[in-house]
């Protein structure tokens, strides 16, 4: 397996790991809300898909919240199916590192879930994300109507009017349809819970949305 030249840069389709037709088990149920963390999710409920660096420290940040049912971390944005994490990690997948939020949006608004995503990370640093460098550790929104597609976009200006008032640098949040996701091996699964003492390198700017 031959490693890109520079992890920055996305894999053209004839570089791309093939990966399988198999998709990943993952345990059903979530290992803090013992809600279930696969479909079919109750119809009452919205999804969200987020890209912000590393995905154990960011789905900790999100499965807190309240109105949040279940949320489970995977791979999504890129060209090879089914990925696994050790495919991802080569730069020839494409793939983003991302957390799949499943919300109660008479809890918690979609809006609300877009300021926080913000406030977490750096969403200026292209294809990283602190310490974490790669196209994996990309800052991404991927929506899944035309609302929140509309709101991720309203939200990226207002959010760079700060960062701008700030001194700081352009956004390079890529906000695109949802494209399939795809979850990452079980140990992932709410990482941080089942291992306290692990990797967290998600920071934000400490400027606030509003």
């Amino acid at each position: 397996m031959h490693l890109p030249k520079n992890k920055l840069l996305a894999p053209s389709p004839s570089e791309a790991l093939p990966g399988r037709e198999t998709t990943m088990l993952v345990d059903k149920n979530h290992f803090i809300t013992k809600n279930t963390m696969t479909p079919p999710f109750p119809k009452h409920l919205n999804q969200a898909l987020f890209g912000l660096g590393c995905y154990w420290g960011a789905e900790r940040k999100f499965w807190q919240l309240a109105g949040v049912f279940s949320t489970a971390v995977g791979f999504a944005g890129g060209l090879t199916p089914n990925p696994t994490y050790k495919e991802v990690c080569t730069g020839l997948t494409e793939h983003n590192e991302v957390v799949l939020i499943i919300f109660d949006p008479a809890i918690i608004s979609y809006q609300q879930l877009l300021i926080f995503f913000w406030e977490s990370h750096n969403p200026t640093q292209g294809m990283r994300q602190g310490n974490d460098i790669g196209t994996q550790y990309r800052s991404a929104i991927y929506t899944f109507n035309d609302l929140q597609q509309q709101q991720a976009l309203q939200s990226k200006q207002h959010y760079q009017e700060k960062l701008s008032c700030s001194g700081l640098d352009e956004i390079t949040t890529e906000i695109l349809s949802a494209p399939r996701f795809y979850y990452a091996e079980d140990y992932h699964q709410q990482y941080l819970a089942k291992n306290p003492q692990g990797y967290c390198g998600l920071g934000g700017l400490g400027v606030l949305f509003e």
